[in-house]
């Protein structure tokens, strides 16, 4: 008699599959949350790190408690008497409050610039792809070529005085590099002409990241251009400020190509800073134990600054 043909009804064929015997779902059932990577892909990159800059940096940073001349191999161990050096050193001091007021009427006067493009190529005016691209061009200059290109047009007989005296305002024509109480400001003024593009494209990214819909909500309420952009834009913008303000300083206080390039630290000490400091007690008095010290000095004060930033960026994002 012939053995009747299995059948398998609907319910039957609804129902999971057998796990294994041991009760772990069968392989092809297994979902992976997500793949990592082995920890030793990481080990070239950070070789090459460690190698590059993290030795020679902690090296650099202990001859800076000897007397090394940077050319003999016997040096002997001396403590804190260099960084006593920096703290007592006039030019040293002079260079630091030089570096101070550089690095903060930069920051301040680059970030405004810096909004107010960001604001106007982020209208509906037909040619703000091309602003942008005009504004944004200095910053692909290296800054020594900027450097030098200022410093021919604000020679005694630059492009700059030679335009004063055409329109009629040659008593505003001077050695503007020459001059102590404005070479300062003169690099200042290169270097927000240089960077404000920088910060323009950080800022508006900012803005165009803000929703549409809070601002037509503002303008339904009544809110004025002026009130709009105090209460309802600049604080949607707290976190490209904080980027663009911590970096503007930190590139402040280690400001030396153009400082180089347009007055070499000149007139006298007024345009001194610490890296243009740090440059010349090295590489032209060879006083290597003062120079790594200042530096040292000058890589703590960056090194706080930038761990400001993460912190106030962190707890922005979070």
């Amino acid at each position: 008699m012939a053995l009747p043909h299995a059948t398998t009804t609907p319910a039957e064929a609804r129902e999971p599959a057998a796990q294994t015997p041991s009760g772990v779902p069968p392989r092809r059932a297994r979902h992976r949350v997500g793949v990592r990577a082995p920890w030793w892909f990481l080990v070239p990159a950070v070789g090459v790190y460690l190698f590059i800059v993290v030795v020679p940096s902690v090296n650099g940073a202990l001859f800076s408690f000897t007397d090394w001349n940077g050319l003999r191999p016997d040096w002997s161990f001396v403590g804190l008497d260099n960084f006593g050096t920096v703290f007592s050193d006039r030019a040293a001091r002079d260079a630091l409050v030089n570096t101070l007021l550089l690095a903060a009427v930069a920051t301040v006067v680059q970030n405004i610039v810096g909004l107010l493009l960001a604001l106007g190529v982020n209208s509906m005016v037909k040619s703000r792809y091309l602003l942008r691209v005009i504004f944004f061009a200095p910053v692909v200059l290296t800054p020594l070529v900027a450097g030098y290109v200022w410093s021919f047009l604000l020679a005694p007989n630059g492009a700059i005085n030679e335009a004063l005296r055409a329109v009629g305002l040659g008593g505003l024509a001077r050695d503007w590099l020459g001059d102590p109480d404005t070479a300062l400001y003169a690099i200042v003024a290169e270097i927000v002409w240089q960077f404000a593009g920088y910060s323009m494209v950080i800022y508006l990214a900012g803005l165009q990241a803000i929703p549409a819909e809070v601002l037509e909500a503002a303008t339904i309420d009544g809110a004025g251009a002026w009130y709009k952009f105090r209460r309802v834009v600049l604080p949607l913008l707290n976190g490209a400020v904080v980027i663009n303000v911590m970096l503007c300083l930190i590139g402040g206080l280690k400001q030396f190509d153009q400082v180089m390039a347009m007055t070499g630290g000149g007139p006298g000490t007024a345009t001194e800073t610490i890296s243009t400091v740090i440059y010349k007690s090295a590489f032209s008095l060879g006083d290597f134990p003062f120079s790594i010290a200042l530096a040292v000095v000058m890589t703590v004060v960056i090194a706080v600054l930038a761990a400001v930033q993460f912190r106030l960026t962190q707890r922005r994002t979070s």
